[in-house]
């Protein structure tokens, strides 16, 4: 069972994911919330697997609350999936640094939007290959100093998971860097967890957002 707290301002918004969540055999919507800071109270009391947040609300903000979430050992097994408008594409590489793993269009399909609750739930970062590249290359510079804490975290990677985090980076699957390596998928899903592990990653949104402020992949390569 997936459970998921469904965060907007917007009661017309929360009322729609309610019933499309819902209706689906093996999710369960556990919770709403209108505000940032009522989310983090919901949140710490049902420990939801997902959480669906929008980015403008008053008294905190999305990613303001997913930066709290993130950061809260309590709720070190739950997923935040952002809610977006195209005119909010600026606010996402703060919300993937906030640790987002992902993110939905509120014009979004039923049907794609209970596919991006499994996905995250399931550990994958949500955004397409083509759509993860495009956003990180618009709005991701690398030019600040990468932190000490980066730069260790990366100097105790083996020149295998290096590879593995590039093609990571560049938007492959497990299945697809099984391939590109001519390893079995078990392995490269082995090579992900630890990498995520050494890297101190939430999930691999993180380690696409890592290799690009490292330098390890420069947006547009």
């Amino acid at each position: 069972m997936t459970t998921v707290l469904v965060v907007d301002d917007q009661a017309l918004i929360r009322g729609a994911l309610r019933d499309i969540l819902d209706g689906v055999e093996g999710i369960r919507v556990v919770g709403e919330a209108t505000t940032g800071q009522e989310a983090l109270q919901v949140a710490r009391r049902e420990r939801p697997d997902v959480i669906v947040m929008d980015i403008r609300m008053p008294d905190l903000d999305g990613i303001g609350a997913t930066a709290q979430i993130c950061a809260d050992p309590s709720l070190a097994e739950t997923r935040v999936l952002m809610l977006t408008t195209f005119e909010e594409d600026e606010y996402l590489v703060s919300a993937l640094r906030a640790g987002a793993s992902g993110f939905i269009g509120k014009a979004a399909e039923p049907g794609d939007i209970v596919r991006a609750v499994l996905a995250v739930h399931a550990g994958d970062a949500l955004l397409s290959p083509t759509a993860t590249r495009a956003l990180i290359t618009r709005y991701l510079q690398p030019s600040a100093p990468v932190s000490a804490m980066t730069s260790d975290a990366l100097a105790h990677l083996t020149e295998r998971e290096r590879e593995v985090l590039l093609l990571v980076a560049r938007g492959r699957s497990n299945d697809e860097i099984a391939s590109d390596l001519f390893i079995s998928p078990h392995t490269a899903k082995t090579h992900v967890k630890r990498i995520m592990t050494k890297l101190f990653a939430h999930d691999r949104a993180q380690l696409v957002i890592t290799a690009y402020e490292s330098g390890l992949l420069v947006p547009g390569a």
